[in-house]
């Protein structure tokens, strides 16, 4: 009973006219923004964070929401036609999807990537409402030791579950690490790393490095590639699935849902390992696995609600524990601190206007994003057509209006252009940015849990692995690191990544 009267509470926030109209409006936005390549959830939600501080809370989070799950179903758009991935959770989409299209099927593929993401994402929403509540009982328990411990084992699972390099991973948090110490000290006061600068005072704004790693670094890229431009299958035909591929996508759909509901919860990339992970057991347990990379609508199918699904569980993490589990969910962390919302536990029962009406608008978003990807595709074929010569400038205008608007200071203009260079030279190197944001996010919350920790047991260490919790926390986090130094674990995860 108690669970309806808060989905009816979260209805009552969502069915207002301003909280459905953002919803929509981050919902197209996401969808157009998955289909352009070259933007990206994440500089797109750096940039709109100062206007969230003239919204709600419920309302501003309900519309930056609807960007990140809105980028994932139009991230299926231009990997299917253009056989250009947006981000990695998109890769394993091109291997069957493109092939879909080329064969004559692209309404089909476009259908079944739609169908499956709803299905997926209606689902994942579904596991928010039950399970979240009962972790956030969970999470009253924890201290500042037990968070110090769960940030810990976080950062590792980051590194663990990042494509690419496990070093360079490494490499990338304790840089994101180094930069959260900048500003001044929690509590002495003190200015540290500052170089004298007085806008360093406050410590490097994660919309800075976010817009600048993400998206100015993005444009660099994507100029760089702009002759390398994929071509755009135009005929999309008809949007009905037949039996035979509605009978092969339904069950890999169902399976798909159920890995990305789970793994999604994991820090670093759960959506990411998702993808890939269905895409594997897709092709493990067919009777033609041959026909994977050929066009094979189980291969499209159940990477696509996977990597939805994860997407949505994503959430979790964030609003019982307060802990990003990716970049996207880090600047959601950002915009709640925005409005001087404590993340945590505290939030279902402080908020519980936020906390329900944001698992509300899920379902809506999700319903929005159906009618929008279906009916409007022939807008999005034409939208793919649009040279990036004529996209960049506006894309650079938003991004320097947005940054210069976090406290109309041209010095943060300047910062996050260099960070722009910066993401270009670790985008050459093969380093994610992602890790990056993670650690910047995480580590003042990190040393201010651990200086608190400290504080309670007056200096003693040895709190972190006496208190239970905290204990198997450091535990699972130490298991990891072990399993991630066997060689047989590094042969696994190398060829989880790899594109085939």
């Amino acid at each position: 009973m108690e669970m309806i009267n808060n989905l009816l509470l979260g209805f009552d926030v969502v069915l207002s006219v301003q909280a459905l109209a953002y919803c929509l409006l981050g919902c197209l936005l996401g969808t157009v923004i998955g289909i352009l390549p070259g933007i990206g959830p994440i500089p797109t939600i750096a940039m709109l964070l100062p206007i969230t501080y003239v919204l709600p809370p419920v309302v501003g989070l309900i519309m930056l929401a609807g960007i990140y799950y809105g980028a994932a179903y139009g991230g299926s758009t231009t990997a299917i036609l253009m056989a250009l991935p947006g981000e990695t959770a998109a890769v394993v989409t091109v291997l069957d999807g493109h092939k879909m299209a080329q064969n004559g099927r692209a309404g089909a593929a476009l259908a079944i990537a739609a169908l499956g993401s709803f299905f997926a994402g209606s689902v994942a929403t579904g596991i928010i409402a039950g399970f979240a509540p009962l972790l956030t009982e969970l999470a009253f328990e924890f201290g500042s030791a037990e968070y110090f411990s769960l940030m810990i084992l976080g950062l590792i699972g980051a590194v663990v579950l990042a494509s690419g390099s496990l070093i360079k991973a490494i490499c990338m948090i304790l840089l994101g690490l180094l930069f959260g110490l900048v500003g001044m000290d929690i509590n002495s006061g003190v200015a540290r790393f500052d170089f004298g600068i007085l806008e360093l005072q406050d410590g490097i704004d994660f919309a800075v490095v976010a817009i600048g790693v993400f998206g100015f670094a993005e444009i660099m890229k994507n100029l760089e590639l702009r002759d390398k431009r994929a071509e755009v299958v135009s005929r999309i035909g008809s949007l009905y699935p037949n039996k035979k591929e509605f009978k092969e996508a339904w069950p890999a759909v169902v399976r798909g849902t159920g890995i990305g509901s789970l793994l999604g919860i994991l820090p670093g990339g759960g959506a990411v390992l998702s993808s890939f992970a269905s895409y594997a057991l897709e092709k493990k347990i067919s009777k033609q696995p041959e026909r994977f990379g050929q066009g094979h609508p189980a291969g499209l199918a159940g990477p696509e609600s996977a990597n939805n699904a994860g997407s949505q569980t994503a959430f979790i993490p964030l609003l019982t524990l307060g802990l990003p589990g990716n970049a996207v969910t880090a600047l959601m962390l950002g915009a709640m601190m925005i409005h001087n919302i404590q993340p945590g536990p505290q939030v279902m029962s402080n908020h519980p206007d936020l906390f329900w009406g944001l698992i509300v608008s899920m379902w809506i978003g999700n319903l929005m994003l159906l009618v929008l990807n279906l009916p409007l595709v022939g807008l999005w074929v034409k939208l793919l057509n649009i040279p990036y010569q004529i996209l960049f400038p506006a894309i650079l205008v938003f991004c320097v209006i947005g940054v210069y608007t976090l406290e109309n200071n041209i010095f943060y203009v300047y910062m996050t252009a260099a960070f722009g260079f910066l993401g270009y030279l670790w985008n050459k190197l093969g380093c994610e940015g992602a890790p990056l944001l993670l650690g910047l996010v995480l580590g003042p919350m990190m040393e201010e849990n651990f200086r608190r920790a400290l504080l309670l047991s007056q200096g003693d260490f040895s709190t972190f692995v006496t208190r239970p919790l905290s204990m198997w926390l450091l535990v699972a986090a130490a298991l990891l690191l072990i399993l991630v130094a066997l060689p047989y674990f590094r042969k696994r995860r190398d060829e989880a990544f790899v594109e085939e």
